[in-house]
């Protein structure tokens, strides 16, 4: 169980026991996900956590099967590839009555199989008689449903909470929970069963079976989640629920659908196509399809919802190859991008949005992130995204469609982002529950001096800066594509200007890098940091610091063997345990080896692709999760699990996709109907990689990579349309 509390000006997760270890199986769609134990059920007594959720709110927080009274035992579970069904098998324990052996284990395999679709958590459960004689069995069903709050779950303790109605009975196949939260919104869990059981009440369902040799028994249990503002009308006709069966093709059907349209991406190496494999459908499963397109949400469980930072950057990695998602990434935060002054959200005119909640205690403002703001950096990485977008497809249209937005964020960035007038972004909170680090590193404690000294506020973080050069260098080819020129060169002086200001000021010779940051007197924070790497993928950093820096990554105190460290370990609160203080964060190293490509030392960054790619293997299902313990490699170890760490995580998911851009230099240039690959390089452990399907201006291609001693062979194997392919060696 993990608990989210507040120390200080502060809210974090504290562990208290490592979700590592309960193997929890996760099943997301759209804005309801599941989390189970291995055997398929919902117990609240094994891990707090564990629930069917929607908006935020546990919809059933209890859902056992038992056989005679007790629980069966496992034979194995597995959630398929695409994320769309999680499926279990049980077999039956000995089963006696009064001291005489009824039914001896493993007679009656018990087959489960669970999907979401549409608010909804569909089962079907298959008994089986493998045994020479009839078998009779009990089979009950317990439920129930606590409408917690997601902050609740994580610790947060309420003085009040609304109020349970009456559990209404729906004939004899259905019930009905219902909980008026303190926001005045009616929730409602309807539970259904097929076919109907022979006994229901308010918690508990059960079947009396007979088996035959040989005999099969198949039941089905739906369990639906809602929310409405008016309150049900006792005794009205409920809403049939579709059948598993048809819930099933159609989730089927639409992750189909969904991924039809991508580009596929496969190696010469098994294992490294089961991490890519791992990666577009934990992408797929966790992108939710908004009014405005599609958003991946940051991670299940506690991030299961639109974040600002991690929606642009998560996007950006994966923006070579599925630039929708960008779209979708952009439209949202457009439309929720702040217009007015609002310190309890830390909101402030052309803001955009770090975190947005539904639940009941964000609709009531006992926590503050209904629309909370409290991120610095994710408005220069909206500017730069919609750049970066723009580039990639050519869409004048679009980016016409958004340049109020991009405007108003310029503004914020040089009103409110830079108030001092010094030239560069700071944060400091305004909302006293807000957030108080507001970069990526957002715990309390991510930001301090050499000796261990937090840095006071305003703070100017070095990966910042990069972001805001990269946001006007990019803005100012928007201006120009618009007609703009004057701004455009306003634009382009600025960034000129910083990056200047940004040497003088950022760089520590004695450290090898970036500052961490700047506090709030202008002093630096001499902190050995993964932050410094962020200036080269944003191209703020000087040609020569990022060649320092191309070696600096890689000694001892930075470079675990599996990754770059967020904190050096010579540092004063270097923890290898830590969530931002010494731990290995996947996107992290993504944007060093990007960054470290753009500068042209590619062959340095592949050992952080070589560290990521061994460290898939150790991860249940080759899935890189939100973070890992930093602790050196040792021969013939895995790396150290986290004990909190989201899983799946989005921009983890991307990091594949991050790092392949960069190794293989490629770029996709929409408007000039060119696809440039520079200096492209594969890894030791792929002999050749093919990607199939790569659109680019309307075009498509396939390209077929083969790795040579000194050289990497590019080959146009199939293409439609008008594109140039181009290769710089």
């Amino acid at each position: 169980m993990s608990e989210k509390i507040r120390i200080g000006d502060q809210w974090y997760v504290l562990a208290t026991s490592a979700r590592a270890e309960e193997r929890l199986q996760v099943l997301k769609s759209d804005e309801t996900f599941a989390l189970f134990n291995r055997f398929g059920d919902i117990q609240p007594w094994d891990a707090g956590e564990q629930g069917l959720y929607q908006d935020d709110t546990r919809f059933l927080s209890r859902f056992e099967l038992l056989v005679n009274g007790v629980r069966p035992m496992y034979l194995g579970a597995s959630v398929k590839e695409n994320n769309s069904l999680l499926v279990v098998d049980l077999m039956n324990p000995d089963l006696a009555t009064e001291g005489r052996l009824e039914v001896a284990k493993g007679t009656v395999h018990i087959f489960r199989a669970k999907l979401l679709w549409q608010g909804a958590c569909h089962e079907h459960i298959r008994l089986s008689n493998h045994g020479l004689q009839p078998v009779r069995l009990t089979v009950e069903l317990h439920f129930e449903a606590d409408y917690v709050d997601l902050f609740e779950v994580r610790g947060i303790r309420r003085e009040r909470r609304g109020v349970r109605a009456p559990v209404e009975m729906l004939g004899n196949d259905g019930l009905a929970f219902r909980y008026e939260g303190l926001d005045g919104v009616w929730r409602c869990t309807q539970l259904q069963c097929d076919p109907a059981p022979d006994v229901l009440n308010s918690n508990h369902a059960s079947y009396d079976i007979e088996l035959l040799p040989g005999g099969e028994r198949h039941l089905y249990c739906t369990v639906a989640c809602s929310s409405s503002d008016e309150p049900a009308v006792p005794g009205a006709c409920a809403p049939r629920l579709c059948t598993y069966q048809q819930a099933f093709r159609k989730n089927e059907e639409t992750r189909w659908q969904a991924r039809s349209g991508n580009c596929s991406i496969g190696s010469s190496n098994p294992l490294m196509d089961r991490w890519l494999e791992r990666s577009v459908a934990d992408l797929d499963m966790l992108t939710t399809d908004l009014p405005t397109g599609p958003f991946p949400y940051a991670g299940v469980p506690w991030y299961s919802t639109t974040f600002g930072r991690d929606g642009l950057l998560t996007a950006h990695l994966c923006l070579w190859n599925q630039p929708q998602m960008a779209r979708g990434v952009l439209s949202f935060l457009a439309a929720t991008q702040a217009t007015e002054e609002d310190a309890a959200s830390d909101a402030e005119p052309g803001k955009i949005l770090h975190e947005a909640r539904r639940c009941e205690m964000a609709r009531t403002r006992e926590v503050p992130f209904g629309r909370y703001y409290g991120s610095v950096d994710s408005t220069p990485l909206f500017v730069l995204l919609a750049g970066a977008y723009w580039q990639r497809t050519g869409d004048l249209a679009f980016l016409r469609s958004l340049w109020p937005n991009i405007l108003a964020a310029l503004d914020w960035i040089d009103r409110y982002g830079d108030r001092d007038g010094d030239g560069f972004v700071e944060y400091a909170r305004r909302s006293k529950d807000g957030l108080v680090q507001q970069g990526w590193k957002d715990s309390h404690d991510s930001i301090f001096h050499t000796d261990g000294r937090y840095a006071d506020a305003p703070i100017a973080l070095c990966e910042v800066q990069a972001y805001v050069y990269e946001a006007k260098r990019l803005a100012a080819q928007m201006c120009a594509a618009l007609g703009e020129a004057q701004r455009a060169q306003q634009l382009d002086a600025e960034a000129a200007a910083l990056k200047q200001h940004f040497q003088e000021r950022f760089w520590c010779d004695e450290l090898g890098l970036y500052a961490m940051a700047l506090d709030g007197d202008k002093q630096p924070c001499r902190v050995a940091s993964s932050n410094a790497g962020h200036a080269l993928w944003a191209g703020i950093a000087a040609p020569e610091h990022a060649a320092r820096m191309a070696q600096r990554f890689f000694e001892d105190d930075l470079f675990s063997g599996w990754g770059l460290r967020t904190i050096g370990s010579g540092q004063s609160r270097y923890n290898p345990m830590s969530y931002h203080n010494g731990s290995i964060w996947p996107h992290d190293n993504a944007l060093v080896f990007a960054g470290l490509a753009r500068y042209g030392h590619t062959e340095a960054a592949m050992r952080l692709l070589d560290g990521m790619f061994d460290a898939s293997l150790h991860f249940e299902r080759h899935r890189l999760p939100e973070l890992f313990c930093g602790f050196a490699r040792r021969p013939a170890e895995g790396p150290t699990l986290y004990p909190v760490a989201c899983s799946p995580q989005a921009w983890a998911c991307a990091t594949v996709f991050g790092m392949l851009q960069g190794c293989l230099g490629l770029h996709c240039h929409a408007r000039t109907h060119e696809l440039e690959l520079s200096a492209p390089r594969l890894p030791a452990f792929t002999n050749w990689l093919e990607i199939r399907g790569l659109e680019v201006a309307g075009a498509k291609v396939d390209l077929l990579l083969q790795r040579y001693r000194d050289s990497v062979g590019v080959e146009v194997t199939g293409k439609t349309g008008e594109l140039a392919v181009r290769v710089h060696v």
